[in-house]
């Protein structure tokens, strides 16, 4: 029997990452030798320090629910974060505590949604903004990344993108998949044309602010106070503190979206996981040296990386500045990226993710993550040196 379902639900896509992810635990289980290079998460442990502050929540009995918007202590605790880091001062009445950082773009795009109205998002970029978007009824208008440009955003194509319709734009640095930044002198320049249309509302998604190899390299939209009422924050403890499975992130949110962010967190959660959230104040009030060896680890193995791509036919790769992954182009090899996914992982058994899956603009580029061990890196790069020696792309893909 089929079943009826709201039909905005076929909108939805997917994250094909977690796709290959299952894809390749099934190859393991077959005895296959498979390396990840595919998901984006940190191959780092908690650090002790946030894990024994959950526990001691829990024995504590920090068992119940919390305000929607989350305990008083963590917006405190994030308002003197971002104080610290991005020397802005915000109000903790306009944080929100969420289970990750997904909770932001899906209420900021349900928000701004909705028939006739269009939104701007980076492609390649995220696949959930993209997904979103469409179930909302919105029109989703790409905003072309090219690494002719080392995936810089095209500040007159964006321009020429906005009309009367546009609601939202979507920004993304460091970002998923391509590891670019927005530098400063570009982010000036954005401003100024977001100035131009004050109607037009800005998602700033910070998830890696803080995995950055340059120091003063990365940039926020909080900064500029001409945007403080139209701008919304995405960011989180998942990519810095190797937190991803604890589902906690935040929104800094203009004074009028508080209310309704608040309202959207009681219809769907409630209130984010009470004794994690005092794990997260002990993120951000701990010590930070987890952070640095992290970074300074995941530095190493981007540069790895960069050398190692850029010495196999057919591929061109710039140099990551933030994140943990590498977007080269595999266009030189004469195979789509979708072939050059399955290539890797089932003769190969690396496991990377296609430039598609990050949009129509991906075609071409294949991302693979750093964030996994040199060892693993230097094994999978020794197979591809081993395949190639005896074939080619274009073979291969017979």
């Amino acid at each position: 029997m089929e079943v009826d379902i709201n039909p905005n639900l076929s909108r939805l896509g997917t994250e094909n990452a977690f796709i290959i992810l299952g894809e390749a635990e099934k190859l393991k289980k077959q005895g296959k030798s498979i390396i990840n290079l595919g998901i984006g998460q940190p191959d780092f442990s908690t650090p002790d320090h946030i894990v024994e502050a959950t526990i001691k929540a829990l024995k504590d009995g920090k068992h119940g629910y919390t305000p929607a918007n989350g305990i008083l202590e963590l917006r405190e605790a994030v308002a003197k974060d971002i104080l610290l880091r991005r020397k802005v001062s915000v109000s903790p009445e306009n944080i929100l505590i969420v289970p990750g950082g997904k909770v932001t773009m899906w209420h900021t795009i349900l928000i701004f949604g909705g028939k006739d109205k269009e939104i701007i998002y980076p492609n390649p970029g995220f696949p959930i903004y993209e997904s979103v978007i469409n179930y909302t009824g919105s029109k989703a208008i790409p905003m072309k990344l090219d690494s002719k440009n080392n995936f810089n955003i095209d500040i007159s194509n964006l321009k020429n993108l906005i009309n009367k319709k546009t609601s939202l734009i979507i920004f993304n640095s460091p970002s998923n998949p391509t590891g670019g930044i927005i530098s400063k002198k570009d982010m000036d320049k954005i401003v100024e044309v977001l100035e131009e249309n004050p109607h037009v509302n800005i998602l700033s998604d910070e998830i890696y602010s803080r995995i950055i190899y340059e120091k003063e390299c990365f940039n926020s939209f909080l900064s500029y106070a001409n945007l403080k009422d139209r701008l919304i924050i995405l960011d989180g403890w998942s990519k810095t503190y190797a937190m991803t499975g604890w589902r906690i992130g935040y929104s800094v949110l203009p004074k009028s979206l508080v209310k309704i962010s608040e309202r959207l967190n009681i219809n769907s959660f409630s209130c984010t996981n009470a004794a994690i959230q005092y794990g997260a104040i002990a993120a951000l009030e701990g010590p930070q040296s987890c952070v640095d060896k992290m970074v300074n680890t995941f530095d190493k193995r981007r540069k790895m990386i960069f050398s190692e791509l850029n010495k196999l036919d057919g591929f061109n790769c710039d140099l990551s500045q933030g994140a943990f992954y590498s977007m080269p182009s595999i266009k030189d090899t004469g195979l789509t990226s979708e072939q050059m996914q399955n290539i890797l992982l089932y003769k190969l058994g690396i496991a990377t993710v296609s430039g598609t899956s990050f949009g129509k603009y991906g075609e071409g580029y294949l991302r693979m993550s750093y964030a996994s061990s040199e060892e693993n890196i230097n094994e999978a790069f020794s197979r591809i040196k081993n395949f190639t020696n005896v074939t080619n792309w274009i073979d291969a893909k017979n």
